[in-house]
């Protein structure tokens, strides 16, 4: 057979395509205004942030599979219902359920949750606690409050943030006192000295990867 060349030119293609592409526009754009590709859109950057900060301090495995239940139909769902873009898509279907079931299902699964260590505490009362927290689990629990700060923060992030938000809300967290003193040890350096003072410090002084 006779070898044909033919010599396209990308800007003849382009304008080729042009039609095409002015025909399924609309169902793009529709498709990056559905509140589930937000919502997908989302939990993607969160995940990669989480996922680079974990590499960070050598915590590959984690990184890897930090929130991954959060694709799973019962919290997908609830997410692309109710997302809004400033805040958890569980608190709008706490507010409209009094409740939120991604949440329950979510904190069960996922070990760098605080509240999946809340077991009862030994005695005669065995009121519930928190259980002392794997020093690993701790630190995947700082870089994905970094990340869920970065995530709903955009733009305006600042070091600080993570650490303002844990004083916000550290009055009712169920929580060991290492636990709670290794967290708050982490937030501060962040605060303080900024990321890489704060990753830097967990690397060595906290998971002792040189």
């Amino acid at each position: 057979m006779k070898r044909v060349d033919i010599d396209l030119n990308m800007d003849t293609v382009r304008e080729a395509l042009e039609p095409v592409r002015e025909k399924i526009r609309p169902a793009e754009d529709a498709v990056r205004n559905a509140r589930w590709y937000k919502h997908l859109m989302t939990v993607n950057r969160h995940r990669r942030l989480v996922r680079e900060h974990c590499f960070r301090v050598g915590l590959y495995r984690q990184g890897l599979l930090h929130d991954l239940s959060k694709y799973s139909p019962v919290e997908f769902a609830v997410g692309a219902k109710y997302f809004q873009g400033f805040q958890s898509p569980n608190n709008a279907e706490r507010m409209d359920r009094g409740y939120s079931s991604a949440w329950l299902h979510h904190k069960g699964r996922n070990k760098h949750h605080l509240e999946y260590w809340i077991d009862y505490a030994l005695g005669e009362q065995s009121p519930l606690a928190g259980m002392e927290m794997p020093v690993n689990y701790v630190v995947e629990m700082f870089c994905d409050r970094v990340a869920a700060s970065k995530t709903y923060r955009k733009d305006a992030y600042r070091d600080s943030d993570p650490w303002d938000y844990y004083r916000s809300s550290k009055s009712h967290y169920l929580m060991h006192p290492n636990t709670r003193e290794l967290l708050e040890s982490m937030l501060k350096k962040l605060a303080d000295e900024g990321e890489d003072a704060a990753f830097a410090y967990i690397r060595t002084e906290v998971l002792h990867n040189k």
